[in-house]
């Protein structure tokens, strides 16, 4: 039976897992603190990005990156604002409440964030008798496939920096996002435009990881101790940094993110010729057809994926 549920049913690119097998008996300084991998991994990552200033972590998924992110930048005090479809307002089992910050959640009509919108939050937002707006999270692509042009993300840059606000970019579906047929963004610009983001490995063929990269002074200082204290300081982090060493090494990253958007193509354009529509206009690797009850009983005989009734209301799936 094939999976549809998310984009890591598999495990990991065989060049990884070899890099991994070669690695294996040869002894590294544990805590990603080894001068090996780790070391060469950042600096691809940091000449892939324009940035030599950058800090770079390795952490084991997008939950714990945006967590640590947002519990580290912000005071009690301060909350983050987001789409209402949102990672962390949605899929994260309330864990940035959980540490104390509150997710203010704008609607939005396609899983994006608008300056109008962030405005608008800051505006409710007016006094010590409300929590302070003070980070700005956007994920790309978006949960619902849908993804930010640069001058979109410029925009919000603007805002952000005007208002004095962090602006972090979930980088979970970073690979597809950049790879996709329309995307005019390369990861110089993201790195130019935010104050915090990373990029995610897990779903774009690692075994697991993402690299979280750091641009604002301010919120550089004392993160590994953040990191250590949140439980996502891996022990052998050495292997976050051999999977990432490959990943940006002979276009390895950008080939399978390619190679998805390909083939989800495939499966978009046969389901549009049938004369399905889609819930959202995406152009990466996700999709999300609307089938009638009968074509879904039937699917179900040899396919396994992520199935909403129709009489619910519609939420994204944590990774379709």
């Amino acid at each position: 039976m094939y999976s549809f549920n998310n984009d890591y049913s598999e495990g990991a690119h065989p060049r990884i897992l070899q890099a991994l097998l070669t690695a294996n008996l040869v002894q590294h300084d544990g805590y990603s603190m080894d001068s090996q991998n780790t070391a060469h991994a950042k600096e691809l990552i940091k000449k892939e990005i324009g940035r030599s200033d950058a800090d770079i972590h390795w952490i084991v998924g997008g939950t714990q990156a945006n967590l640590i992110t947002i519990a580290a930048a912000l005071k009690p005090y301060q909350a983050v604002v987001c789409a209402h479809t949102g990672h962390i307002n949605v899929h994260e089992t309330g864990a940035i409440e959980a540490t104390g910050h509150k997710v203010i959640a704008m609607t939005s009509a396609d899983g994006k964030l608008t300056p109008a919108m962030v405005q608008e939050a800051l505006s409710m937002h007016t006094d010590e008798h409300m929590v302070q707006p003070k980070m700005v999270y956007i994920s790309n692509t978006t949960e619902i496939g849908t993804q930010y042009t640069k001058a979109e993300l410029e925009a919000l840059c603007h805002l952000c920096r005007q208002k004095g606000l962090y602006f972090f970019l979930d980088g979970a579906r970073l690979g597809a996002a950049l790879a996709s047929p329309v995307n005019d963004l390369t990861m110089a610009d993201i790195a130019a435009l935010t104050d915090v983001f990373y990029i995610g490995g897990t779903k774009n063929g690692a075994l697991f990881g993402e690299a979280l990269i750091i641009l604002n002074p301010d919120l550089k200082q004392d993160f590994r101790y953040m990191i250590k204290q949140r439980g996502a300081m891996l022990a052998k982090g050495w292997l976050l940094g051999i999977q990432f060493e490959e990943l940006f090494q002979n276009n390895l990253f950008y080939d399978m993110a390619n190679h998805a958007n390909e083939m989800a193509s495939i499966l978009r354009e046969g389901i549009g010729e049938c004369g399905y529509p889609f819930y959202s206009e995406s152009v990466s690797n996700q999709l999300f057809p609307i089938f009638p009850d009968k074509i879904i009983a039937r699917l179900r005989q040899d396919f396994s994926s992520w199935i909403r009734p129709e009489s619910t209301m519609f939420t994204p799936p944590s990774a379709s």
